[in-house]
This record gives structure tokens, C-alpha cells and sequence, in this order.
């Protein structure tokens, strides 16, 4: 039984000179208690496809097709009203910026209150302490405005907040990219223990793969609004299948070696005007005709893993 059931889900954002589509044909499923890590460039689609599983993507992006299942919901066909029951109480989001997603005319405590009264939840102030505490902070914080917490304590409460209703699946988009090395483990380490208290489900968007190899048990990496490869984190980091994943981790620094940092040539295709054939064959190392005029499908592996490329059955360093 899946916890979140992706299929085909398809957001486009019409422009002046066309529509770009930035989340295209992208599907998987999410177990109860599953780690999920969206890893890829910026434009990549993997900030767009986590607004997306809450419908929150702004106008004039929209959902153009596909179906997110949560339980017996269809959060992509669902109405406002439906909305508002299920965000929060069944699938909340951990935000990138918590000093923007926290009211700063409002004590911490205020915030969930207004949580609490907008889903007729039973709170207090020692329902809002528990919650603090099981973020590691002090309950006292309830009493404080955002503007007097730090960078991680801001996340800690914005994670807090999450589980407040304690929902099914939490989307947690680049929730530490504004932190320093220190707190950013602090705060992923407090996301897993909060997670595994209420068994919840999360997604987490980043482009670290460093960080990503630690938190999650799958990883899907996206390039030009498709997942290109979806499987189990050992055998993605130990064999990756498709070359933007093997490049993506080799350009990770490394303390065993000094050297020059490694790139990747070349820069992602316009979303306006898509190629032909593979939308990474113009930036691969082993890129032939057939890849810049025939687009790979997903080819299942026996490891569990899907991958969109002509070469699929052979490992990505093996050109």
C-alpha cells in the first residue's frame, strides 16, 4: 500500500513565447515511512514537482495532467475546500525559507494556534510545547516572534508545525540550503527523528547528493522536468545508470584526493523549445545519433530501478 501514488503528472506555465512545461510525465510511489530524495540542477523540476503533490504551484503554472493519490484523495482533481482539509492534516510542507513561511507579527505560539483553530484540532499551550520539545527546543520558544530565532531554531518550528496534525506525507523543499554545514545535519537529523515518531512519509528536494546519500532510501533525479533515474540510494550511488547521475555524484568534493572540482558542460535545454530525441544527449559524454533523434523511454531494472536512457543496462562510467 502506497502512502502517495504519483502518475503522469504533468504542470506546464504558458508564456509569451510558448508553454514551458517544467514537471513532464513524472510518476512513482511513496511507502508509509519511505524517504524520498528529489535531487537535480536548478530548473531541473524537482521544487515544481513537490509544490505540485499540495497544489501549490502559482499562476499561471498549472497542473496539466496526472493524479496524486493520498489515501482515497485525488489531490490533483480535488476542490479548495478539500484542499484546505487535506494540507496540513494529511500532507504538510517543510518550506525553503522559514523566515518567509513564518508571520513575523506573530509568537510562534499564535502560529499554531491558527494551525489548531483552521482544522478544529484540540491544541494548548502544552500541545504546542510537546511539539517543541519533540524538535528539540525549548517550549519557552512558543512565546517568541521568528525575528528573535535563529536560522535552524526558524526550521525546527516550521517542521514542528508539520507534524502538528501528524499527516501522512511531508514535503520538505530544500530545507536547509540556507544553513551551515552544522545545522543542516541537526536539522535533517531532527526531520528523520520526527518522521519515524508519527511513521510519516517524506520527500525531500535538494541538490545535494551527499546529503541526500545520508537521508533518504530512494532518490529521483530529474532533468528537464523528467525523472531520469528512480531507485534504491546503494546501488544509484554504487552503479549509477544514467550519465547526468554519474555526473551529479562525481561532482561531489571528495577529502581523500585533492583536485580540481568537476562540472558538468554545457547547460540544461530549454523547457520552450524541447529536443527531439534525449533532452541530455547535447551535455552526455556518450551521447550517439540514435539519442539526439529517438527520446528513451523508462527501462525497468532488476534492482529496483527505473532509468530513461538508450544504455540503461550498462553502468553510466562504462563509456
Amino acid at each position: 500500500m502506497s502512502a502517495l501514488s504519483v502518475r503522469h503528472l504533468t504542470v506546464d506555465f504558458p508564456t509569451g513565447a510558448g508553454v514551458a512545461r517544467a514537471v513532464n510525465d513524472v510518476s512513482f510511489d511513496l511507502a508509509p515511512g519511505e524517504r524520498l530524495g528529489l535531487v537535480g540542477e536548478s530548473g531541473s523540476g524537482k521544487t515544481t514537482t513537490a509544490l505540485s503533490l499540495l497544489r501549490l504551484v502559482r499562476p499561471p503554472g498549472r497542473l496539466a495532467g496526472g493524479s496524486i493519490l493520498l489515501g482515497g484523495a485525488d489531490i490533483a482533481a480535488a476542490g479548495r475546500d478539500e484542499l484546505r482539509r487535506l494540507r496540513a492534516a494529511r500532507i504538510a510542507l517543510v518550506p525553503q525559507g522559514a523566515m518567509n513561511a513564518l508571520n513575523p507579527v506573530l509568537t510562534c505560539a499564535a502560529q499554531f494556534e491558527d494551525l489548531f483553530a483552521a482544522h478544529r484540532a484540540q491544541g494548548g499551550r502544552a500541545r504546542i510545547g510537546a511539539l517543541l520539545a519533540s524538535v528539540g527546543l525549548d517550549p519557552a520558544v512558543a512565546d517568541r516572534f521568528p525575528h528573535q530565532l535563529s536560522g535552524g531554531m526558524k526550521q525546527r518550528v516550521c517542521i514542528a508545525l508539520a507534524i502538528a496534525l501528524r499527516p501522512a506525507v511531508i514535503v520538505a523543499d530544500e530545507p536547509t540550503s540556507a544553513l551551515d554545514v552544522i545545522v543542516q545535519k541537526q536539522v535533517l537529523q531532527t526531520l528523520i527523528k520526527v518522521q519515524r515518531e508519527i511513521g510519516a512519509a517524506v520527500v525531500l528536494v535538494g541538490h545535494d547528493m551527499g546529503l541526500m546519500a545520508q537521508f533518504a532510501h530512494r532518490i529521483g533525479v530529474m532533468y528537464a522536468g523528467r525523472l531520469v533515474e528512480l531507485g534504491p540510494v546503494g546501488p544509484i550511488f554504487a552503479a549509477p545508470r544514467h550519465p547526468y547521475t554519474r555526473l551529479l555524484i562525481d561532482s561531489l568534493p571528495g577529502f581523500s584526493a585533492r583536485g580540481v572540482f568537476k562540472g558538468i558542460p554545457g547547460l540544461p535545454p530549454s523547457l520552450l523549445r524541447p529536443l527531439p530525441g534525449c533532452p541530455f544527449a547535447p551535455r552526455c559524454p556518450r551521447a550517439v545519433e540514435r539519442c539526439t533523434v529517438e527520446r528513451p523511454e523508462p527501462v525497468a531494472l532488476p534492482d529496483g530501478r527505473e532509468v530513461r536512457c538508450h544504455f540503461a543496462a550498462e553502468p553510466a562510467d562504462a563509456a
